[in-house]
């Protein structure tokens, strides 16, 4: 990995409290859904979580990249870092103290994903602040590889804690962990608006962003291909049935279903831990189109995969493949936006990135059940890269898109 962001201690600081909080909000990721299932023994009530969770993200989403153009960044970071850390807290009170009410834990998860929502895009735009322009691939790969070690390893820390110390402790962790991490963001430097001019954030700020889109033809491309990666060629929504109808799973799940999920978030791991060539690639438009269409190839052969391990290793690749598409898409946001737009632009990115995976449920999902698992994940891969010929024909300034040149 190239770690020389870590180098600046402001960046250093940032990167910490990704460090320490990517394994605890996965716990309670696995904590929330595990409760509702236990007070309600239903998977619609599951299934609810979902939504409640939703909802929040692409409204907060939005809204907070409005905010985090319009006042100090390293406020805004502790407010919302302590509204998750409060809301947490709350989950292990009601947890620990038996109130068993679905009602509660769903309340307060849509209370915390509205912190989350806004802490995101604030936390993402932070970061060209704080590392010159020729680091931000470096950065954004240091940032989001901790990241998918927390969805790699969260989950089965969650399912080895949880026999061990109870459902209530899990929330405790993710409390301690978010509270540890306020003091790293108390020592991030003062981050006002460029302008200097510090004001409340409203539905105006909200449009002008996605006026600003429409005017920059290499963001608007950015957001595009990302869709149709997520919409065409997530087919997440299968793995329950493929692994046991498919990889030979017994009916109450197994060990091919735990594989499915963990391969995508393994192999993003891997290629972030391997990362340090990103920074010596500087057609960033080309590597996120390769990077894509190779994406949609592991996709179809996925689906095509009548053996688990090859499966798993076709999930990895294009795990592996998205990693690198994310880095430099997130670094084309950070250099390509101005700074006064640039939170809105995150927000946006959150949005995509939450809404994009729940969208290819539902169309996965319905795919399948018309014509099968195998048809609807490979025909989606396919799809990936006819859809993203289309994009880059539409809109060629993406493909031509280069980073910016180091300053001297």
């Amino acid at each position: 990995m190239d770690t020389r962001p870590l180098r600046i201690p402001a960046f250093r600081r940032l990167w910490l409290t990704t460090v320490v909080t990517a394994i605890g909000s996965q716990l309670t990721a696995v904590a929330v859904p595990k409760q509702v299932f236990d007070l309600t023994g239903s998977s619609g009530y599951v299934g609810l979580t979902g939504a409640v969770a939703l909802v929040p993200l692409l409204v907060f989403g939005l809204w907070g990249g409005a905010i985090a153009d319009t006042v100090d960044r390293r406020k805004l970071l502790m407010v919302t870092n302590t509204g998750i850390a409060v809301t947490a807290a709350l989950l292990w009170a009601q947890a620990f103290f038996a109130v068993n009410s679905v009602w509660v834990v769903l309340v307060l998860l849509g209370v915390n994903q509205a912190f989350f929502a806004i802490n995101m895009p604030t936390r993402s735009a932070v970061v060209a602040r704080l590392v010159p322009e020729e680091l931000l691939p470096p950065a954004i790969a240091l940032q989001s590889t901790m990241s998918q070690f927390g969805a790699v390893f969260g989950p089965l820390a969650a399912g080895a804690l949880l026999p061990v110390v109870g459902l209530s402790t899990l929330y405790l962790f993710d409390t301690v962990a978010l509270a540890l991490t306020l003091w790293a963001v108390w020592k991030l430097p003062a981050m006002l608006p460029l302008s200097g001019q510090v004001r409340r954030a409203g539905l105006r700020d909200v449009l002008d962003g996605f006026r600003y889109m429409a005017t920059q033809k290499v963001l608007l491309a950015s957001f595009v291909v990302d869709v149709i990666a997520m919409v065409a060629g997530m087919p997440r929504a299968l793995f329950p049935e493929m692994a046991e109808r498919t990889f030979g799973d017994p009916p109450g799940g197994g060990l091919a279903l735990g594989w499915l999920y963990t391969a995508i978030p393994l192999g993003a791991m891997l290629i972030g831990l391997m990362s340090g060539w990103l920074t010596r690639i500087s057609r960033h438009g080309v590597a996120v189109v390769v990077s894509i269409a190779a994406w949609g190839l592991c996709v179809f052969a996925f689906g095509l995969a009548d053996s688990l391990w090859l499966a798993i290793v076709f999930l990895a690749l294009a795990g592996a493949a998205d990693m690198v598409s994310a880095i430099y898409r997130m670094a084309i946001l950070q250099a390509a936006s101005t700074d006064e737009m640039r939170g809105r632009m995150q927000g946006a990115l959150t949005v995509v990135v939450a809404g994009g995976p729940r969208i290819a449920d539902l169309s996965h999902g319905w795919a399948a059940a018309g014509v099968g698992t195998a048809v609807a994940t490979s025909g989606g891969g396919l799809l990936v890269i006819a859809l993203l010929v289309v994009a880059v024909m539409l809109l060629p300034a993406f493909w031509r898109y280069r980073a910016p040149v180091a300053k001297t």
